[in-house]
């Protein structure tokens, strides 16, 4: 299995980071099999296109809460890292835990 589960939705309180707020998160490695998605459905299109990060951050961003790790925004990049063979993914971790 790619990730530790699939899911449905945030499962954590809001937390309001804006675009730049996420930016000043310094971006670590994050196993895949630790990630709990936070969507359940895929655009293929999306997935297969070459640009998808053009307009975006580099970075997956991913919401540390009571212990578990929700993939917020990147799904499209987790699983370009899984079809490339890698079990690692570059994401900018929010730890929701501690900022509350």
């Amino acid at each position: 299995m790619i990730f530790k589960r699939v899911g449905e939705g945030r499962p954590y309180p809001a937390h309001g980071l804006t675009s730049s707020a996420w930016a000043a998160v310094p971006p670590r490695q994050v196993r895949l099999n630790d990630l709990v998605t936070t969507k359940d459905t895929l655009q293929l299109a999306t997935l297969l296109d070459e640009d998808s990060t053009f307009y975006g951050d580099l970075f997956a961003h991913v919401v540390q809460w009571q212990g578990e790790f929700y993939l917020e925004d990147g799904l499209h990049r987790a699983l370009r890292a899984a079809l490339h063979q890698r079990n690692v993914l570059h994401a900018r971790v929010f730890d929701l835990d501690a900022a509350g």
